[in-house]
């Protein structure tokens, strides 16, 4: 009797049962090959989307994690050849899946655009996909299949940050209302293919200066926190946000936009519109009352960098250990970031120490920041780990509780080693900037290993290095704002930073730390954390 094929399925098995197999090209389920059979069970086990596409028909199958990937064309996508489910998008994934079951080479495709009808309409989504060849005992390709994953939201969010950056730049030094208008249009009608058509508006001007194509006013009233998006009798769709907030005698503008027919209106693109609304806000109401606006910009600095040293606790202080931190804000930003340290002892003795960098420069960043640092605590006091498991469980908790972040990091225990006070150096570097070592006699060197992937990104697996400290070693773990110029690379920074360091070895920390931050080049383009440990006994 033949093991239930689909007993892994899960949330998939209604689907799979409700097939009338017999009477797709693949015939009942207790006909199959061998090699379809394996590659099925082997598919229903796996976490990660997937999808095995039968030839000659290719005739689809996949995994509960590929549901979400195809919307509303599950469940009658199972059993279906590929041709019927993803009609919309043959003409370009043909040739592809067809080259795959004929030279048996395997295929990968890195953020791809494939439009899909998923949720009603024709909607833009890129994907990340490998096509590899599924051979039979003698050999014969049988099939393809397909491991992907959707980067629509890395794509469109890197591609919309892009263009709030450059909306924030060009508006940053306008002190013309006028201009302002005109350089947030030029921006956003050139800068986004899911924006058609954009206006700026004063939320009560008659029709001077209206751009065609749009209309009048939305249906329903605009309270200047929410995007309203209205569908037109034709089928366009209509965003509408107020641009700044709205005060008691100032006339608020209202940003106006017709979207792109195959653009997705979810909570990433409101948040964008918003966010743009909100740019050109503070832009005009700058350009209206510039003194007040500079006042805002100085309040706003002072209470973010009073934010972000309020979550920066004082690191654990040891006798066999000594510790020295910074934080320097970026110079040309809000003064808050993602930027921290810690220092801590485990249950076990040993010293943790973390160096880390959540993506963005606001309280958001800042916020999620205080999240991971205390997750990190917590994984590491819960259960004896080394940093490789303690960033794998940390990425762990990141998925399970969905925090949208994306993350650097270095984890490191120092533990005794020998008699003599000599300690081990123990990290896991997840996509951070590498420790810099600095032994006894001054030499210092940048402990260059292969980085696993950031924090946020995707599960994989981890890796934990090690060094020998001798009494009077000195680790210097910083963020990439010490390092990173524009006119440089990362080698120049790196090659700096063991010049600076060399022979430091007389130096307290306290005069290291100071040393780096003095020597930075230029001015402080982003936020630097810095950690710096020395072995060996306190001095009293």
């Amino acid at each position: 009797m033949q093991r239930d094929l689909f007993s892994a399925a899960g949330g998939l098995r209604p689907g799979l049962d409700q097939v009338d197999w017999a009477s797709t090209p693949l015939g009942a389920v207790d006909t199959w090959s061998p090699t379809l059979r394996g590659t099925v069970d082997l598919m229903m086990h796996s976490k990660f989307p997937m999808t095995l596409l039968w030839a000659p028909s290719f005739v689809v199958l996949y995994n509960e994690a590929y549901v979400e990937l195809i919307g509303d064309k599950h469940p009658a996508a199972i059993g279906a050849p590929a041709e019927v489910v993803f009609a919309e998008a043959w003409p370009q994934i043909a040739p592809m899946m067809q080259g795959v079951a004929e030279t048996g080479e395997a295929l990968l495709v890195e953020h791809a655009l494939v439009p899909l009808e998923r949720h009603g309409f024709l909607e833009d989504c890129y994907f990340t996909f490998s096509y590899s060849a599924v051979r039979g005992s003698d050999g014969t390709i049988e099939g393809v299949i397909d491991v992907v994953t959707e980067t629509t939201r890395q794509v469109q969010g890197q591609r919309r940050v892009e263009l709030l950056a450059r909306l924030s730049e060009e508006l940053a030094d306008v002190a013309d209302a006028d201009d302002v208008r005109a350089r947030a249009l030029q921006v956003l009608r050139g800068g986004s293919d899911e924006l058609e058509v954009v206006d700026i508006r004063e939320a009560t001007v008659d029709e001077h200066g209206r751009t065609t194509g749009l209309p009048d006013a939305p249906d329903e009233p605009l309270d200047g926190e929410h995007v309203v998006v209205q569908t037109l009798d034709d089928g366009a769709r209509i965003a509408w946000a107020v641009a700044g907030a709205t005060r008691a005698g100032v006339e608020p503008f209202v940003l106006v936009l017709r979207l792109a027919p195959r653009v997705r209106v979810d909570r990433d693109l409101r948040d964008t519109i918003r966010l743009a609304a909100s740019i050109v806000g503070r832009a005009l109401g700058r350009a209206r009352t510039e003194q007040a606006e500079r006042a805002h910009r100085e309040l706003e600095a002072q209470l973010s960098e009073t934010l972000q040293r309020s979550l920066l606790s004082r690191p654990v202080q040891r006798d066999d250990v000594q510790v020295a931190v910074r934080y320097v804000p970026a110079s040309t930003e809000a003064q808050v970031g993602g930027d921290w340290y810690d220092a801590f002892a485990l249950p076990h003795g040993d010293l943790a120490v973390v160096i880390g960098d959540v993506t963005g420069h606001d309280r958001d960043a800042a916020a999620m920041m205080a999240q991971l640092r205390n997750l990190t605590r917590g994984v590491s006091m819960t259960a004896r780990q080394t940093p490789a498991e303690v960033l794998s469980s940390l990425e762990g908790a990141v998925t399970g509780l969905q925090l949208d972040v994306l993350a650097t990091a270095v984890v490191a225990h120092l533990a005794d080693a020998a008699d003599d006070g000599a300690m081990t150096f123990r990290w896991s570097n997840a996509g951070h900037p590498p420790p810099v070592l600095v032994s006894p006699d001054g030499v210092a060197t940048v402990l260059h290993r292969k980085a696993d992937v950031l924090l946020g990104l995707l599960a994989a697996e981890r890796v934990d290095h090690h060094v020998v400290a001798p009494v009077g070693s000195t680790v210097v773990l910083y963020t990439d704002g010490l390092i990173e110029r524009r006119d440089h690379d990362l080698d120049d920074g790196f090659a700096w930073l063991e010049q600076v360091l060399a022979d430091t070895q007389h130096l307290d920390l306290e005069q290291v730390c100071e040393l780096l931050l003095a020597q930075m080049p230029g001015t402080v383009d982003d936020d630097v954390a810095l950690l710096v440990l020395r072995t060996g006994p306190v001095p009293r």
